[in-house]
């Protein structure tokens, strides 16, 4: 069984940074697609960034340039690194798992999904 835990969410004010870590069981991150979405109050869950099993990395233009998406195969966890925080950052951050059909970017290329960690950002 497959099982994806976040960790590393939090309050921090605008312009902090925060690293959210995502472990798995059952699961062999560097053999797929891991990836990260977030979904605010009342909003869709959205795209926030990629790694494949090759390593490559996508990023929603929105994060681009201040997240940072990694992983340490020894470990099986990925990470995403948040620097220069927004308010407009808040929200609950997923972990998932799947399979690259396309650019990695759609919610149904995933198949496994963590519980979500809470992401606040004050202005």
């Amino acid at each position: 069984q497959v099982q994806l835990v976040e960790s590393g969410g939090g309050l921090v004010q605008a312009g902090d940074s925060l690293r959210l870590s995502c472990a798995a069981s059952g699961r062999t991150f560097s053999s797929f697609l891991t990836g990260w979405f977030r979904q605010a109050p009342g909003k869709e869950r959205d795209f926030v960034a990629r790694i494949s099993k090759y390593g490559d990395t996508y990023y929603a233009d929105s994060v681009k340039g201040r997240f940072t998406i990694s992983r340490d195969n020894a470990k099986n966890s990925v990470y995403l690194q948040m620097n220069i925080l927004k308010p407009e950052d808040t929200a609950v951050y997923y972990c998932a798992t799947g399979f690259m059909r396309r650019l990695g970017v759609g919610a149904d290329e995933y198949v496994y999904w963590g519980q979500g960690t809470q992401v606040t950002v004050s202005s």
